[in-house]
């Protein structure tokens, strides 16, 4: 199966790719507080992954801690602010709880309050403390095992499990698998099963998932970038409990004053669990395959390299804030080439071409490749 159709990286670095443009730098990070590596029976890269795929799980709740560093730019304040972005950089902190398919609940802590997604059967409700809304859905008997994600997290996945998923799908003759290094996380111990992309042209390292040696579930998901040894991105439990939580976590009760907004019920995205939806854009397309994909779509506007304003047409996994391309474009380096000329983002994981004639390529490779794409 290719990153074309899983896009898994891509999920996680480019969806937004007006709006990460936004956010400075993230504070430095490091990888998760180490402990003695464990010692554990050997086990091969194969059983590991049909560990991940049987693996069943009744119940689940725990603290889930999410890093990033992806080495954007400063460009803050050519883009009002959004909390969606917000995840793109620093640490956060989420409570996750599970008990099935039909009744998960996801809460984003931070020092402005609580932002929170509730499943419970057809129901499902978020809620943001700090504005003190919520918003109530009732889904189709289709749904089945449908996996919400809250809306805080939209660019990036919110725990280990999800992570996982996406990653699990970028496995083809692109990807090299193998086992790393026991580890003990949340208390448990774990084998580490590693994904390291054969095409020098990614930007991406390695991806390393930590699994819990009983139960068999993510523990930790790291991503790693070339030439570095410290995570760009990580999400792992520093906390878990695999009982099945009171039914009470999964009902919510709104808050006296909260404003309640009812949404239509939407249908899941067809496709296999864990996969991206099509956009649907008839004007974005992919340039080449596994991870060194590139993502080409057009920017709406007459003049992106002159003085008209631009919006993206789509954004790959989601809307994102209102954006002057004009201004945005003005603080992005110039390049030009044999394909054209435009402006450059870069980062750790991946790069954003937005070239004069409209165009935007990204993907989780090296600029040479989005040249590369873009005299095609």
């Amino acid at each position: 199966m290719s990153v074309l159709r899983s896009r898994p990286v891509l999920r996680w670095l480019v969806p937004a790719t007006a709006a990460v443009a936004v956010i400075g730098g993230g504070a430095a990070i490091g990888t998760f507080a180490a402990e003695a590596e464990p010692s554990l029976p050997p086990r091969t890269a194969a059983q590991l992954l049909v560990d991940l795929q049987t693996s069943r799980l009744e119940g689940l709740s725990g603290t889930v801690v999410q890093r990033a560093d992806l080495g954007l730019p400063s460009l803050a304040g050519l883009v009002p602010g959004n909390e969606l972005t917000t995840l793109l950089t620093g640490t956060h902190t989420l409570r996750v709880w599970y008990s099935g398919p039909d009744q998960q609940r996801v809460a984003l802590m931070d020092t402005l309050g609580e932002q929170d997604i509730i499943r419970n059967g057809r129901e499902l409700w978020t809620w943001q403390s700090r504005s003190n809304t919520a918003t109530h859905r009732t889904l189709g008997g289709d749904a089945g095992a449908w996996k919400p994600a809250p809306d805080p997290a939209a660019s990036l996945p919110a725990t280990p499990q999800q992570a996982a998923d996406l990653a699990l799908g970028a496995i083809d003759p692109t990807t090299e698998v193998s086992v790393g290094r026991s580890a003990t996380v949340a208390g448990q111990d774990a084998y580490e099963l590693v994904l390291q992309p054969r095409d020098g042209d990614s930007l991406v390292s390695q991806l390393r998932i930590a699994i819990d040696a009983k139960q068999h579930v993510p523990l930790r998901f790291e991503v790693l970038a070339k030439g570095s040894d410290r995570p760009a991105f990580e999400v792992a439990f520093t906390q878990v409990d695999y009982r099945r939580p009171d039914a009470d976590q999964f009902t919510f009760n709104p808050p006296p004053g909260v404003t309640v907004t009812e949404e239509k019920a939407e249908r899941p995205a067809a496709g296999k669990p864990g996969h991206a939806a099509p956009t649907g854009d008839p004007q974005a397309r992919a340039v080449g395959s596994g991870w060194t994909t590139v993502l080409v779509g057009r920017l709406e506007g007459a003049d992106v390299g002159g003085k008209t304003p631009a919006k993206p047409s789509a954004t790959p996994g989601g809307s994102g804030p209102d954006v002057d391309v004009s201004k945005l474009l003005g603080a992005l380096p110039a390049v030009s080439g044999d394909w054209g000329s435009g402006r450059l983002l870069t980062s750790k994981l991946f790069s954003v071409l937005l070239t004069d004639d409209g165009r935007v390529l990204a993907g989780a490779v090296t600029p040479e490749r989005l040249y590369q794409a873009a005299r095609g």
